[in-house]
């Protein structure tokens, strides 16, 4: 019975997590944009932040996952949390769970509480938006973890 490394198997089980955050942050990106462009639905402020952490995060995913460079979740994760705490307070937002008084969705622009803004059978946008932002944040803190 030959006695084989770890190493090559937690290396695989990180490019797979590291695989997996991109796959969710090119959903979400791709989805952004279909809203946006084929829907014609114009984006709110909050929406914009958080397309502006989510965009980058497809492509620096994707360059990670063609190099296998484990070590980018430090700069991947940077923009993963702000962008999901963006997402959270827009979320909060939506259900009236925080109330401010300055109204950054629909004073100034198009408003993400209407019908329209909501997908797969009434699912808010800036929910998902934090699904997305959450789920990338946990494969990459997992990968991290794979990759030592």
């Amino acid at each position: 019975m030959a006695v084989t490394s770890s190493r090559p198997g937690r290396a695989d089980a990180a490019w797979l997590l590291l695989a997996a955050a991109w796959l969710v942050a090119l959903v979400a990106t791709a989805g952004a944009l279909f809203v946006g462009e084929v829907m014609g639905q114009a984006p709110c402020v909050l929406c914009w932040y958080q397309r502006i952490f989510m965009f980058p995060l497809a492509i620096l995913l994707a360059i990670a996952c063609l190099r296998s460079d484990t070590a980018l979740w430090r700069y991947a994760l940077a923009l993963a949390v702000p962008g999901g705490l963006i997402a959270a307070y827009h979320t909060g937002q939506y259900f009236d769970l925080i109330s401010t008084p300055i109204q950054p969705c629909g004073q100034q622009g198009p408003s993400c509480s209407g019908a329209e803004m909501t997908v797969l059978g009434g699912v808010p946008l800036p929910l998902l938006s934090l699904i997305a932002f959450a789920l990338i944040a946990i494969l990459l803190l997992l990968q991290r973890r794979y990759s030592k």
